[in-house]
């Protein structure tokens, strides 16, 4: 099973890579897969990439059933 982790960009780099916060850390993450970040958007983070833009909705979801994980 793999697992990603929601993440809230704070800042895009001009090496194709962008610094996110999930779960009160951050992290320096690739960002070429996906076109036109901005900050603020939400994006689903797995083995260091950023591989979907995801919704406001779609992060709460995800924090929510990992928190029951845990």
């Amino acid at each position: 099973m793999c697992v990603g982790l929601a993440a809230r960009v704070i800042r895009v780099q001009d090496d194709g890579t962008a610094v996110v916060e999930a779960t009160g850390a951050r992290r320096q993450v690739s960002a070429e897969l996906l076109d036109d970040l901005e900050p603020g958007d939400f994006v689903m983070v797995h083995a260091g990439s950023a591989i979907a833009r995801i919704t406001d909705d779609d992060e709460d979801e995800t924090d929510g059933l990992v928190e029951e994980f845990l």
